[in-house]
């Protein structure tokens, strides 16, 4: 009966969105909305009666919706794409997100909500809708223009910040707290899982899509792409990460494979059905007396979405040096929220620390602002005229000035060339860093299983210790020699441009010389404190980590070479995927 129950539920579903949708459509509205209000047609608070019988199976359904949303948006994010944002694109992102995050609390407590609901609400208003906006964009003609250009720079670094808000979220809803401490903990920990993830994810996955493609097998791929995708996602899960996380992840990382443009094709027919069925699932828990009695709030808060992201994206947009017009058409474009909208709220509900009229609340005023979207990209070039004739000429020209100012600062020729070597070098040796400090955190949690399993040949502790530690320092070897080069590389460069032959005369060469060996050797030892402050759980006595360090540098300069082409090779490895990627025309 359960079986027939789910077919009639499904039937339902599918039948009530196709018919919305194609009003909808025809009305030239997006389709995300029409799933919303097929789920409300639907649900159980629409008389006369709820059309719906097993709403928990709907609901694992929707929780898989959001996970092939999050993995498509994956998909269409690069790092390369990443790179290329520019300035415009993390300021503007950046105090979009401060701001809202901000405008939210104080809104949710000027209405007396309590503190888990206002800060979930910041965080709702915080990222706008890439679906959404993309949809808008395409409809109005206008997605090759500059400033969409910039709105998708924008929706990328959203993305990314979004996946960290969502940590940050599940952290202080399990902690019940919000201190400076717990938030740097998260984001470091955050950071290194996703750079560590991506650089193996990276290495390996294209590999084995690529022996997988060989077959010419759609059905083969796209079980494959699935497999890794849901074995990913649970990996993540056991990591203590949300699975939403996990998804986005696998998904960056199959956009580097040159198999994207096939994976695209073939996941895209089980991401609507999936992703509908989300969106539905979000109509069902509205209940018209919740919207009725949050009336107010649901303005409030729409207003504050418009204005707060016109504010914010368009200064921000602003500050980073582009002209007006462009700037309110970035921060217009971006006013509304959306899918990460509905994800957080639901990890509140989840999580049991949001109270139930949020979810309803959120959904309400994602309607608003999406049904305003186009109008508002339509109205930012009348509106920027008719401020142009308000504002008075002196601000203008200062406004003018500030661009030409920041034009004239930026490195030109040999400074922007060295100035790109050094940023290169840094993200090499922090990439080197997170390996090696991954590397460390992964012994310090699996050593209670190593120490049971050397518990029948060492029964002492602290060898027990300096074995996982030992193995984990001997496991980093390539990567630190690589970190070592990598910053005397560095050295030597900042050495040459700091150290003028006019300043020290006959001895220029010697002080060079002394700086290039000085300053890698300053950075391996605070590394190495560093690695022994994160690695305290596994962390030997000191008698053995001297003998261990001797060791180690004994084996790193028998082998020092070998090391080298090791990690030379998985470099290589690295770039040419990407590289591949590129070739592969996306």
């Amino acid at each position: 009966m359960h079986a027939i129950s789910f077919i009639q539920d499904l039937a339902v579903i599918m039948l009530v969105a196709g018919v919305v949708t194609i009003l909808f459509h025809r009305f030239k509205q997006p389709v995300v909305l029409g799933y919303i209000v097929a789920g409300f047609i639907i649900g159980p608070h629409t008389p006369p009666f709820g059309l719906i019988h097993d709403e928990e199976t709907i609901k694992t359904l929707a929780e898989l919706g959001v996970i092939f949303l999050m993995f498509c948006l994956g998909l269409e994010f690069s790092l390369r794409k990443l790179f290329k944002v520019g300035a415009t694109a993390f300021i503007a992102a950046f105090m979009e997100i401060t701001l809202m995050i901000w405008i939210g609390y104080e809104i949710g407590r000027w209405f007396d909500w309590n503190t888990m609901d206002s800060l979930f609400l910041g965080a709702i208003l915080a990222i706008s809708s890439t679906t959404i906006i993309v949809k808008a964009l395409n409809d109005l003609k206008m997605k090759n223009e500059r400033f969409a250009q910039l709105i998708f720079g924008v929706l990328i670094v959203e993305d990314i910040l979004g996946i960290g808000i969502i940590a940050l979220l599940s952290s202080i809803a399990v902690s019940g707290s919000v201190s400076p401490e717990e938030v740097f903990s998260t984001v470091g920990k955050l950071s290194l899982f996703m750079i560590v993830a991506l650089v193996i994810g990276i290495l390996l996955v294209p590999r084995v899509l690529a022996y997988v493609a060989k077959f010419e097998s759609n059905e083969m791929l796209l079980i494959t792409v699935l497999g890794l995708c849901f074995g990913f996602c649970l990996l993540v899960v056991k990591l203590e990460y949300s699975m939403v996380l996990g998804a986005f992840l696998i998904g960056a990382i199959m956009a580097e494979s040159r198999q994207l443009l096939k994976i695209e094709r073939l996941i895209e027919p089980v991401r609507d059905l999936f992703s509908a069925i989300f969106f539905v699932a979000i109509g069902l828990m509205l209940d018209p007396a919740i919207l009725l009695e949050y009336a107010v709030p649901i303005v409030v808060i729409t207003i504050a979405v418009v204005l707060g992201k016109m504010l914010s994206c368009g200064l921000g947009a602003f500050i980073a040096g582009n002209d007006g017009r462009t700037s309110l058409r970035v921060g217009m474009g971006l006013s509304q929220i959306g899918e990460f909208s509905f994800i957080i709220a639901a990890l509140g509900m989840t999580l049991q620390v949001t109270s139930s009229f949020l979810y309803p609340v959120a959904v309400a005023v994602s309607v608003l602002t999406t049904l305003m979207t186009p109008y508002l990209i339509r109205a930012a070039d009348p509106l920027s005229l008719k401020l142009a004739q308000v504002v008075p000429g002196r601000v203008s020209r200062v406004f003018g000035l500030y661009g030409e100012w920041l034009r004239s600062i930026q490195p030109q020729g040999e400074g922007a060339l060295l100035a790109a070597m050094i940023r290169k070098i840094l993200m090499q040796v922090g990439v080197n860093l997170a390996l090696v400090i991954a590397i460390f955190f992964a012994g310090g949690y699996f050593a209670p299983r190593i120490g049971r399993f050397l518990q029948g040949w060492i029964l002492e502790p602290s060898w027990q210790k300096g074995i996982i530690w030992g193995v984990a320092l001997l496991l980093s070897l390539p990567f630190l020699i690589a970190a070592y080069r990598k910053l005397k590389a560095l050295s030597m460069l900042l050495a040459e441009m700091g150290v003028k032959p006019e300043m020290a005369g006959r001895h220029t060469q010697r002080v060079r010389r002394v700086i290039s060996e000085v300053i890698p050797i300053l950075s391996l030892l605070v590394i190495f404190l560093l690695l022994s402050a994160l690695s305290a759980s596994i962390l030997p006595t000191n008698e053995l980590l001297i003998v261990i360090a001797v060791v180690a540098a004994g084996v790193a300069a028998l082998l020092w070479r070998w090391f080298i082409r090791i990690h030379t090779r998985m470099q290589v490895a690295l770039l040419e995927t990407l590289d591949n990627h590129k070739e592969g025309g996306h």
